[in-house]
This record gives structure tokens, C-alpha cells and sequence, in this order.
């Protein structure tokens, strides 16, 4: 039924002459005039740290934000993302139609404290750089300044549009990703604003993402003298080194299963044996089955010993789940694509391997909202010192959400 609804609502949007082709100019205008602002909101917002648990960085963003949101007119609330610290913020503005819209996004970087005074925000040959630029404070951003564009325009025919920014993405959002799930419960559409790659000039929107899982391997031995007796120590790391060859091929490149290790630890001294080695690895997968089929294979693998006297184990935590191919996202992609079209510009609609919010905004149930992902600014290099984002695609931003909001706004409403 959720399927239906929305087609048909797209159609109504997308024939709307009268209500939305006559504003395609106003619009442009509009947000052409937010695109210094939004520079300078991003350039406000990049010079805090506001790494993932640095509680006095996420404070002051914070508190930039929920004064932004509440000049917009909306009423804002706090809710503790207790793991690593730091509020996720839920602002509610309110329209005359009855239609719900919620945009969402993290304001908290992989960059640890003092970054932002090592690489303060520049522009530079077309391209705005600064810790967290695109991932995810240019996507904060596009929300503040489309919302923006939508009260120059006094357009408020949607019924409600939720803003969510959380504070602990980076590290999974343990502390913000039930709220996400449940404020989206009620929405009709959900708009995520991490954001896209420079690919030769073509933007994108997501609309299948990866799931995350955390693989872990231990290996207790026993320690010896290395020199004296090193017979009566049992390797630990000889043996993890053993097992993660083992397990090298746990990934299944026609479901696009990867599995990387990617830390290892072990051993205290040259001169003593080790008894003690650990590795942690990195799973992504669009398959759910992939988890019970990995855990499986992995556990019966390391039944196998090379070092005998040693004890292994291996565990598979869930992480974020997969926003799985769906019907509904791929609706929106393609309203996306044709409001990309009026400026003439092209849009693709991709699947990536990162892990995002836009799963925790998924219901797999008929009467769940659409989500697409994706609708940050254009940028690449994101976790490095070279972090950017194209200062040309702000005003492309700016127009495809301000537009979104508008269509959405103008559909028919869930029974």
C-alpha cells in the first residue's frame, strides 16, 4: 500500500503545473542567495572539533545549531546519546499540510581535538576544505539553508518537517540509532544528507547501502621465556597469524561480502613468548543471511589449530544493518533525478558500500517511510586530511532538497 501511495503522489507532484513548475525560478533564486550563507555556516561549523565523544565540541555545535533551528521558528528537543556523549537534537517545524518530512544528519567528524586549528576551513580552486567538510557538516548545511530557502519563499504546505542531528554516527550511533528509528516510524519520506563522491562530474543519490558487522578473533596461548625455553610458551601470535590466513577468504565477491582485518594486536616484550594476540576485522554486506553464513564458516575454520595448546574464538557482532534495494527509494531517486534535470544536470542513483543512518530510518514493513540517502554536498577524499567538498555543488543542494520538500509537501498523504 506504502508503495502506492507514493506513486501516486508523485504523480500528482510531477504534474502539478500551477503548484510547482511555476516556482522552479523562485526557487533557484532562492537558494542562490543561501549559497554565501551556507559557506559561511560551513565555515562556522568546520573550525569546532566535534569528534565523536569530545564533549566540549559537540557542545558548542550544538548549541550553534539548536540557535539556527530555532531562528527557523522550530522547537527543538534534546535527547542523550549516552555511549560517547554529546545530545542528538530533533527540531519540529510545523506547516499548514499534512504531509511528514525528516531530515537528518550527524554533526559529529572522525577528526580527533585540534584539528580544525591545524586545517581551519579554506576554499581553494573550487573546492572548500576543513575537518568534516562533507561528512557530514557540508550535509548540516544543506538542511539549515534549504530550510532556509523554504521561509524566503514562505512555503509551509508540508504538515511537519523533523530535523535530527545525532552526535555519534562515526562510532555507529549506539547512543542515537533507536530514536532514529523511532521518530522515522511516522514519516512519510526520509531525507539523509551525507555526502556523495565527485565522479567525473555526475552526482548521485544512494538508495541501497551496506551493512556493517565487527569481527573479532582472540587467541590465548601461554607465555615462555623466548630465549631460555621458548618450548614451553604456545604463540599466540603465531597462531592468530594462522587463523587470519584461514580466513581471508570469508568474503563472497558475487553477494559484494567483504571481510578485512584491520587491527591486530599482541605481545608485551622481544624477550617473552606471547600468550595473548587479538584481531579485529571489518564485515560489509548487502545479504542479511551473510552474517549466519560467515559466523558459521569462521567458527568451524577455527576448530583448526597450528599452534597446538591454544584456544581461539571468533565473534561477529552486528552493526548497522543494510538499506536494502526497495521500491520506495527508488521512487524517490527518480523525482530526485527529474528535479536535477530542471537545471539541467544529471543525477545518478548508486549503491555504496558505507554504512549510514538511512538504515536505522528503514521499516521493511508496507507502511514505512521512503528513505533516500545522499543529499550532501559533492565532495570525495572524506576521513583524511585532504577531506573536501566542490563549492559548485552547493547550489545544486540547495535546489534538488528545496524542491524535495516541496513535491513531498504536495503528495497524498498516508492513510
Amino acid at each position: 500500500m506504502r508503495f502506492s501511495i507514493l506513486a501516486m503522489g508523485l504523480s500528482c507532484a510531477m504534474g502539478s503545473v500551477s503548484a510547482q513548475a511555476a516556482s522552479h525560478q523562485d526557487v533557484q533564486k532562492a537558494v542562490e542567495q543561501q549559497q554565501q550563507p551556507l559557506l559561511q555556516t560551513l565555515e562556522t561549523l568546520v573550525n569546532v572539533d566535534s569528534g565523536t565523544g569530545y564533549s566540549t565540541g559537540l557542545s558548542d555545535v550544538e548549541a550553534l545549531l539548536t540557535k539556527h533551528l530555532k531562528a527557523l521558528g522550530a522547537e527543538v528537543e534534546t535527547y542523550p546519546a549516552k555511549t560517547y556523549g554529546g545530545n542528538t537534537l530533533v527540531g519540529r517545524l510545523q506547516g499548514d499540510g499534512d504531509r511528514n518530512i525528516m531530515l537528518m544528519i550527524h554533526y559529529d567528524t572522525v577528526f580527533n581535538e585540534g584539528a580544525a586549528k591545524q586545517r581551519p576551513f579554506h576554499i581553494e580552486d573550487g573546492r572548500a576544505y576543513g575537518p568534516g567538510v562533507g561528512d557530514a557538516k557540508g550535509g548540516v548545511a544543506v538542511i539549515l539553508h534549504s530550510l532556509e530557502a523554504l521561509k524566503s519563499l514562505d512555503f509551509d504546505d508540508y504538515g511537519q518537517v523533523t530535523v535530527v542531528f545525532n552526535p555519534d554516527e562515526e562510532k555507529g550511533s549506539p547512543g542515537s540509532h533507536d530514536l532514529i528509528h523511532k521518530l522515522s516510524a511516522d514519516q512519510d519520506a526520509v531525507l539523509v544528507f551525507e555526502p556523495t563522491f565527485a565522479d567525473e562530474g555526475v552526482d548521485a543519490v544512494t538508495v541501497v547501502t551496506k551493512g556493517i558487522n565487527y569481527a573479532f578473533l582472540e587467541v590465548k596461548g601461554r607465555a615462555s621465556h623466548a630465549g631460555g625455553a621458548p618450548e614451553k610458551g604456545r604463540n599466540a601470535i603465531m597462531e592468530l597469524s594462522h587463523q587470519l590466513l584461514q580466513l581471508d577468504e570469508l568474503g563472497d565477491p558475487d553477494k559484494k561480502t567483504t571481510l578485512n582485518w584491520t587491527v591486530v594486536e599482541g605481545g608485551t616484550k622481544r624477550n617473552i613468548i606471547p600468550e595473548h594476540a587479538t584481531a579485529e576485522g571489518d564485515m560489509r554486506y548487502f545479504d542479511s543471511g551473510e552474517y549466519e553464513r560467515v559466523l558459521n564458516e569462521a567458527q568451524k575454520i577455527t576448530e583448526h589449530q597450528r599452534v597446538e595448546g591454544t584456544e581461539v574464538e571468533f565473534r561477529l557482532e552486528k552493526g548497522r544493518p543494510p538499506l536494502p534495494a526497495n521500491p520506495e527509494s527508488q521512487m524517490l531517486a527518480e523525482q530526485a533525478q527529474k528535479i536535477y534535470q530542471e537545471l539541467g544536470l544529471n543525477l545518478q542513483a548508486v549503491e555504496i558500500g558505507g554504512g549510514t543512518d538511512a538504515a536505522y530510518a528503514y521499516h521493511a514493513d508496507a507502511d514505512g517511510p521512503a528513505v533516500l540517502e545522499s543529499l550532501g554536498l559533492v565532495g570525495g577524499r572524506y576521513h583524511s586530511d585532504e577531506e573536501f567538498v566542490l563549492t559548485d555543488s552547493v547550489v545544486p543542494r540547495l535546489y534538488l532538497t528545496t524542491r524535495m520538500i516541496m513535491e513531498l509537501s504536495h503528495e497524498a498523504s498516508r492513510d
